[in-house]
């Protein structure tokens, strides 16, 4: 294969007022599939990212019902998250057992469209690869659009995520004594986005709006609940223990006011989707999810972290897109799952799109309802990430 490019920015819809996206409804999701979760890596080969990656792609077309020769094109997130294998000596089990490529890191700390070719020689149709890089919301985007276009007919989208030592980002100047240039401001004690801007934000949130962290318990319990429904997830295999509000209030802190369990899980762990065209769909294994629309959103920052006022303009930004392109509003959404990799933002989501009538400012009173599955507003059904881990499936 030559070189895998990346997914060029025409592909994403940022601009608003674009109106229905063109390809509404003729393209499907038909297949999920995901890998055992772990919280490290054992660092045996058949318990890698290139392992759990071939686990996942398997169950995703198990899933739809289709042979991998079905296959014309890959879209593939590269990096995994976690720390960087190299320049460690590559394990010689693990080189026994996978074709190389270029990078010494594949299938142990990142992942790309070649690793899956060489390492699966049954996809030997695939015609289109892409990279999409940073995270799994930019591959589906990516894979939604390539097909909506003609580009591929049936694609494999697959994230992988390391998590080699247990622990989260500790290398670079995260490692370092000292935090240098701008990081002296946004990142004191280590890798702490969250802790430096959505800790700032919701600060300023909960003084607007007269509420206090604390009235969060009741969504982090509910994420734990549905998280111990969903069998792909970390907490279901491994630690099948619900969370109470008291839980939430007396956890530690992490960077004040995020606690332990306003943060998911990095995890090591791989998942695929099967995307295709809505015909093809109708006749594999699952009854097809149909995607209406795809937008992304680039946030406007005037300084290092986002103000609270940034963060309600681009969730708002991010929702008017949504809808714009899809042709539905609020009320046509009958389960909510926004992003919770930091808790501390979900709410801004949830108020952006105004779901079940939920305005600025209200989202702590709504969670304070009734938000399970069983109820009239089954929020973030799956458990999300806090609930799940980082799989975000």
């Amino acid at each position: 294969m030559a070189p895998t490019p990346l997914a060029p920015l025409s592909l994403y819809r940022e601009r608003e007022e674009l109106g229905i996206w063109e390809h509404r409804g003729k393209v499907a999701v038909a297949g999920l599939g995901c890998s055992p979760t772990a919280r490290r890596w054992d660092e045996k080969p058949e318990t890698s990212v290139g392992a759990n990656t071939i686990i996942a792609v398997n169950k995703a077309l198990e899933d739809a019902g289709i042979s991998p020769e079905a296959i014309d094109g890959l879209v593939v997130v590269p990096d995994c998250t976690g720390e960087p294998w190299a320049p460690r000596p590559i394990p010689e089990d693990f080189a026994r057992t996978y074709e190389p490529t270029d990078n010494p890191n594949d299938g142990i700390s990142s992942m790309s469209a070649d690793w899956l070719v060489k390492n699966i020689p049954e996809l030997n149709k695939v015609t289109f690869a892409m990279h999409a890089p940073t995270c799994m919301s930019k591959a589906i985007v990516v894979a939604a659009q390539i097909v909506g276009d003609g580009e591929a007919n049936t694609v494999l989208v697959v994230r992988a995520l390391n998590n080699l030592s247990g622990r989260y980002s500790q290398w670079g100047f995260n490692a370092m004594d000292t935090a240098p240039d701008r990081a002296q401001w946004t990142s004191p004690w280590g890798w702490s986005a969250a802790g430096a801007a959505y800790g700032y934000a919701l600060n300023k949130y909960c003084k607007k709006y007269g509420s206090n962290h604390d009235r969060m318990a009741p969504f982090i319990v509910n994420q734990r609940r549905n998280g111990l429904m969903n069998p792909d997830g970390f907490f279901y295999q491994h630690r099948p223990d619900a969370i109470t509000a008291e839980d939430y209030i007396a956890a530690r802190w992490l960077a004040k006011p995020m606690n332990l369990y306003d943060a998911d899980m990095p995890i090591q762990v791989s998942f695929a989707y099967v995307f295709t065209t809505a015909d093809r769909a109708k006749d594999m294994k699952q009854p097809p999810v149909y995607i209406l629309n795809h937008a992304s959103n680039v946030p406007k920052v005037r300084s290092n972290v986002q103000t609270l006022d940034e963060v309600e303009a681009s969730t708002d930004a991010i929702a008017r897109k949504v809808f714009d392109g899809s042709g539905i509003t609020a009320s046509d959404i009958d389960v909510f799952n926004p992003y919770d990799g930091f808790t501390l933002f979900t709410q801004y989501y949830l108020e952006g799109f105004q779901w079940h009538g939920v305005k600025r400012g209200e989202a702590h009173d709504f969670w304070a309802g009734d938000i399970t599955v069983e109820g009239p507003h089954p929020f973030s059904s799956s458990g999300g990430n806090t609930g799940s881990g980082r799989t975000r499936v």
